[in-house]
């Protein structure tokens, strides 16, 4: 169950808040829609209670706020706008990507797939599926953890009438088993046709909350829509009929040349426009929309006020006698025909219809295939049944092709019942043929190793890295054999193909870019930020990040220098790749600045959230960080006459254990130099301020 209590959006400056203290609840085992017009707040309440935008009021999902919930995915499936996934992730991929990141095995993803339909699409990427086809992979990602709960928002638009019955039959067989179903839709009928329950916004307030067919009953209504160019006579004279019937019937003009006649039938006005000559374009059965604010009140309510551009005529007070003038304007010309079929004379007569042919209009009834455009779903006239004329009649000419004329009328049937137009009646019903993944029954627990899995599967869903390790395999090796070749290069810097020009090498750059792609592109493509809003920014997922960042900045290290060495004995002997003597140093030193480049990438990436921001922050290490360490030493170094590396060496204890005294000697050697203290300063720093991003952000 869903209880949202008080939603309240903050306005900007001097607007109105989007949405305005907004309560209402969704029950357990009812999908329930949350409906308003776009611009009405459906989306920004949405976001309120999922905690996605800051505001006011809570949200209870079964009794606890999303932020009191451990694992927000288990107990709430999010779908809001498109799927937020690399586009050139595969569909199977990312599923076992999102698998990784919730705890359940990876089996789950090809479950998933079988229950939406997509398997055949497996290995298709993200940027290349359809409209429907992500709309079915975002309910996948949402059935995914097996959710209690399912929040959408607007699922079904742009989709055809299939994409949509088989979308709303998975929902309501969601809620069948148990779940919870709130959708935020922006059309009535469609509202009325898949939901038990209809919440309507208006405004950003709540100004219906009502079982659907009671919502049904009071803002749709059946009505005739008609076109003709004659729509102010023909509405006088659908006026006069009724008055003679002793029938209540209200004919509202919608602007130009659009009529709708609401408690009559498509034959009725048929039979009217034909025995006065008017010339109908169109004539068709819908169900009309009364508005927001339709039902909100007394059960009475169930009538619409008339629009300003609109004209009711009820059959009790007579017509409007600014209508009636207008009338009497547009019918001066019409008697007079140019036709020898319809030439002056007495207009047609007509058997009057038997009492009780026409009944009364039903209440509005779906059908379960709508089209999208209840104005062009039926474009030839249906009319019904007719009385047959009593007296030969001239039959008026056929209409211009860009209009449709109405055809005599007929025998009514026996049994006096108006028949419907072929396209609104189904034809057979469809039996539902969905069927949802089939529960986790076991979760396991929460492991150290989640988000290392989740991190792996991300960075290798994707080519992204492989093409920039391959460039700066590619670049290196071009570099070194250039530098050789120019001479006065020291070994260790040939192979590391580092120019003395460059502030870094190019192993070094694409260390700190695959770095800065780590928090980069969960920003890009937030696929796990569904369930708080933003990249989860916990120490298990910074850690994961932080070590597979690692791993990747060491191997590309070996094989920088394994590449270069290779191309260099391949071209110019042995004699440039001869192992140094201080090695171990300088292959410690080596490591530790790829590594420090992805770390400050990562970091830099993480706090500003963008991985140009990353790339820019490894980047500036050597040009703006070390010239300011460099002066600090300086300065630290001119206060006495030992220098302040020798200082800290002093500064240790005279004996380690194992000789461990070594080792630190040379860690401490590392970070003396002025590149080493600059980037390990830089992680430094860049931790804190992620550490500081993610407890402001907690407290919000």
């Amino acid at each position: 169950m869903i209880e949202a209590i008080g939603l309240t959006s903050i306005p900007r400056k001097e607007q109105p808040p989007a949405v305005d203290n907004v309560s209402f609840e969704a029950h357990t085992g009812r999908v329930t829609a949350l409906l308003g017009a776009p611009g009405a707040g459906k989306t920004t309440a949405l976001r309120l209670m999922l905690e996605l935008q800051r505001g006011r009021g809570i949200t209870y999902f079964r009794g606890r706020p999303l932020h009191g919930i451990p694992h927000p995915a288990h107990e709430v499936g999010v779908l809001l706008g498109d799927v937020p996934g690399h586009p050139a992730r595969s569909v199977r991929g990312h599923l076992r990507m999102l698998c990784a990141a919730s705890g359940v095995p990876a089996r789950r993803a090809d479950e998933v797939l079988e229950a939406v339909g997509l398997v055949s699409l497996r290995d298709e990427r993200l940027g290349t599926l359809s409209r429907g086809m992500d709309r079915r992979l975002g309910l996948a990602c949402a059935l995914l953890p097996d959710p209690h709960t399912l929040v959408l928002d607007d699922p079904a638009r742009g989709l055809a009438v299939r994409e949509r019955r088989w979308l709303y039959d998975m929902l309501r067989e969601h809620a069948a088993q148990g779940g919870t179903v709130l959708c935020g839709t922006a059309d009535p009928k469609e509202a009325a046709r898949f939901a038990d329950h209809v919440v309507t916004l208006d405004g950003g307030r709540v100004v219906a909350d009502q079982r659907a067919a009671d919502f049904a009953r009071t803002r749709l209504r059946p009505r005739v829509v008609v076109r003709s160019p004659h729509a102010a006579r023909l509405s006088v004279l659908l006026a006069q009929r009724a008055r003679s019937t002793q029938r209540s019937v209200e004919v509202v003009r919608e602007g130009g040349n659009r009529v709708c006649v609401y408690g009559s039938t498509c034959a009725e006005v048929g039979e009217t426009a034909f025995r006065n000559g008017i010339v109908v374009h169109q004539l068709a059965d819908e169900v009309g929309d009364m508005g927001p604010g339709a039902g909100a009140g007394a059960e009475t309510s169930t009538a619409r006020e008339p629009q300003p551009s609109s004209v009711a005529i009820d059959a009790q007070t007579g017509p409007d006698p600014e209508l009636e003038a207008a009338a009497a304007l547009d019918s001066g010309p019409e008697p007079k025909f140019a036709s020898p079929a319809l030439g002056p004379g007495p207009e047609p007569e007509f058997a009057p219809p038997a009492p009780g042919s026409s009944p009364e209009p039903e209440p509005p009834t779906l059908a379960p295939d709508p089209s999208p455009e209840p104005e062009a779903a039926t474009p030839a006239l249906d009319c019904g049944p007719e009385p047959e004329p009593s007296a030969p009649a001239p039959v008026p000419e056929a209409a211009p092709a860009a209009s449709t004329t109405l055809e005599p009328p007929q025998e009514a049937p026996a049994d006096d019942t108006p028949q419907a137009a072929p396209s609104q009646q189904p034809t057979t019903p469809r039996p539902t043929t969905v069927a949802l993944p089939p529960p986790v029954l076991v979760r396991p627990a929460p492991t150290p190793l989640r988000p290392v899995r989740y991190e792996i599967r991300r960075a290798a869903g994707v080519a992204t890295g492989y093409i920039v390790g391959a460039c700066v395999l590619a670049v290196s090796a071009l570099t070194a054999v250039l530098l050789a070749r120019i001479g006065h290069t020291p070994q260790p810097r040939l192979l590391a193909a580092w120019p003395a020009e460059l502030p870094l090498p190019p192993a070094a750059l694409g260390a700190g870019l695959l770095g800065a792609l780590a928090f980069g592109d969960e920003f890009r493509h937030p696929a796990l930020a569904m369930d708080r809003g933003t990249v989860p920014r916990r120490l298990g997922l910074l850690t994961a990040k932080l070590f597979v960042a690692s791993l990747t900045a060491l191997a590309l290290a070996v094989l920088t220098v394994g590449c270069t060495a290779e191309v260099l004995y391949l071209v110019y002997g042995s004699e440039l790749v001869a192992l140094p003597a201080d090695w171990p140093a300088l292959s410690a030193g080596w490591l530790a600045l790829v590594t420090g480049c992805a770390w400050a990438g990562a970091l830099a990436a993480g706090v500003f959230r963008s991985t140009t921001a990353g790339l820019a922050a490894v980047v500036a290490v050597p040009l703006l960080v070390v010239p300011a360490v460099h002066k600090m030493t300086e300065g630290l170094s001119a206060r006495g006459p030992v220098p302040f590396a020798g200082r800290l060496k002093g500064g240790l204890p005279p004996r380690w254990p194992f000789g461990g005294e070594q080792h630190l000697e040379a860690l401490l050697r590392l970070l003396a130099q002025p590149v080493g203290g600059a980037m390990a300063l830089s992680v430094l720093a860049l931790l804190c301020a992620y550490a500081f991003t993610g407890l402001r952000s907690r407290v919000r």
